[in-house]
């Protein structure tokens, strides 16, 4: 009777030892059909952008300028539309062009300026840090 009951608790091992095993399998199917489908949801986010770009490339360029707050919701915002500046007022839901002239010709790119500017405010406040001082340090 001794081995009928030891074939018993084996086969009842075995079968746990199976249980887990499917479980194991169903989470891993589980775990990879959740993958597929954030994977899925990345290449459509990917595709749509690149066809909004293409469709926003064919037309005519339009590049903010500059803009400024004139109000609590009020802005002036100078618009560059080919080779054209607009002024518009923009507010209260609506927009109004206040001028319209010529882009000028010698205009700068807003990245050399800034970053000109920047390496011109970082020399110099090296230089000022780096300038000996006509007092000596004091020791407390």
């Amino acid at each position: 009777m001794s081995v009928a009951a030891s074939t018993n608790q084996t086969g009842s091992i075995d079968a746990l030892g199976s249980d887990a095993l499917m479980g194991m399998a169903t989470l891993g199917k589980t775990a990879a059909a959740l993958a597929l489908v954030i994977a899925i949801i990345l290449l459509c986010t990917a595709l749509l952008k690149r066809v909004q770009q293409k469709r926003f490339d064919s037309g005519a360029r339009l590049k903010v300028v500059g803009s400024t707050a004139v109000g609590a919701r009020e802005r002036i915002v100078v618009v560059e539309l080919e080779d054209t500046w607009l002024v518009v007022g923009v507010g209260g839901g609506r927009i109004t062009k206040l001028h319209e002239r010529a882009a000028p010709l010698d205009r700068p790119t807003p990245e050399v300026s800034v970053s000109a500017g920047f390496s011109k405010r970082l020399a110099k406040a090296l230089s000022k840090r780096s300038a000996p001082t006509s007092e000596p340090p004091s020791s407390s």
